[in-house]
């Protein structure tokens, strides 16, 4: 069974975002990591690089496929987990605790799902 923190918001291309002050925090879901298997490489922008909602700002590859990862928000990166770069299974370990960019300036947001919309979403994927 898949992990749906309540305390997140979620994208249907399965981004999680956590709002912490002015700062958005952006990672891939449960439900991502395990679709994707054995993630191998994460490319992600710089900091001061700007994102635009349903737009790619990077992409993960794992032994399946490559993935592109999309905005949930409009705005300026403020920081990068450089971790991921060294190691990019963290987000098969802990995609929760392992974000992949955190947003300032934020002027978009798309329409989030809260968790419980997220997993209906999830299981009707199939």
């Amino acid at each position: 069974m898949f992990n749906y923190p309540k305390k997140l918001m979620y994208t249907e291309t399965h981004e999680w975002v956590k709002k912490e002050g002015d700062i958005y925090v952006v990672g891939i879901s449960d439900y991502a990591q395990d679709a994707l298997g054995d993630i191998v490489f994460v490319n992600l922008p710089e900091v001061d690089d700007e994102v635009f909602v349903q737009e790619p700002f990077g992409d993960v590859e794992s032994v399946k496929a490559v993935s592109d990862l999309y905005s949930p928000v409009s705005g300026v990166i403020c920081a990068v987990n450089e971790d991921l770069l060294d190691n990019p299974a963290l987000l098969n370990e802990d995609p929760y605790r392992n974000w992949l960019i955190k947003v300032e300036d934020v002027s978009d947001t798309e329409e989030f799902l809260d968790a419980e919309s997220y997993q209906q979403f999830c299981e009707s994927q199939g």
